[in-house]
């Protein structure tokens, strides 16, 4: 007897479920109730009813947070600057929005989604590897307390003085954030057109792709990760702020 194929599923009553950090890749829903349906995450040539919505929301997304499209569009050195002069705005907003809760809700999660401390602690790690070690070419820059994402093997975290276990207050996790908000700072205010090609030979971490990386590159990451990381952050505030 052939062995039940487990990729396809009909009858199958899937209201509920979550699915965290899956490949769905190539998917396929047919003839299914679609209700009430939220969808996160890496989104190419998705299909509803055979048409192609990647596009509408990839502008609706733009709209929405123009800081996406700047950050995109950065080209020379005083588009770096002007960028993070952006985002360190929005994040202040943001931030100030986060001190009028109660320090127990800054570490509470959405649907199981990292809660506003654990995003700035993972911030703290992206700026340690894709600033500190890439571009200031430091070997063992990475705090303690930063948080590493997801699928990052939780021993080599450990080698790197990573405790993911760590339960740091609120005012901890700012203290640490602001030092590396000024690290970005300081590089993006001496940084010259032709400082954007030097190429940077360390990974950003143990692990890491091989792969040669530009600063350019480098401050191009961290950026994307400040831009998609407070537009998580925003949208969980509003949550916790209506409760």
């Amino acid at each position: 007897m052939a062995e039940p194929d487990v990729r396809s599923f009909t009858g199958v009553d899937f209201s509920g479920a979550t699915f965290h950090d899956c490949d769905m890749s190539r998917l396929k829903a047919a003839d299914c109730w679609l209700v009430d349906v939220n969808i996160s995450g890496r989104i190419e040539n998705f299909r509803v009813n055979d048409v192609d919505v990647t596009a509408f929301v990839a502008a609706e997304l733009d709209r929405r947070h123009p800081e996406r499209v700047q950050v995109r569009q950065m080209r020379t050195a005083d588009d770096f600057r002007a960028s993070w002069g952006t985002l360190e705005r929005l994040w202040a907003d943001t931030v100030a929005r986060a001190q009028r809760l109660p320090e127990p809700v800054r570490h509470e999660r959405v649907d199981d989604e990292w809660s506003f401390v654990e995003t700035l602690r993972h911030l703290v790690f992206a700026t340690d590897a894709w600033v500190s070690r890439t571009i200031l070419d430091e070997p063992m820059p990475y705090h303690r307390l930063g948080l590493t994402h997801t699928h990052y093997p939780p021993a080599d975290a450990a080698a790197l003085g990573i405790d993911l276990a760590a339960r740091p207050s609120y005012a901890e996790v700012l203290e640490v954030r602001a030092g590396r908000l000024a690290t970005v700072r300081s590089i993006v205010d001496g940084l010259a057109d032709t400082g954007l090609d030097r190429l940077c030979t360390r990974l950003p971490a143990p692990g890491y792709p091989e792969k040669v990386r530009s600063v350019g590159d480098c401050l191009r990451v961290v950026m994307h990760e400040e831009c998609e990381h407070r537009r998580y952050a925003v949208r969980d505030l509003a949550v916790l702020e209506a409760r």
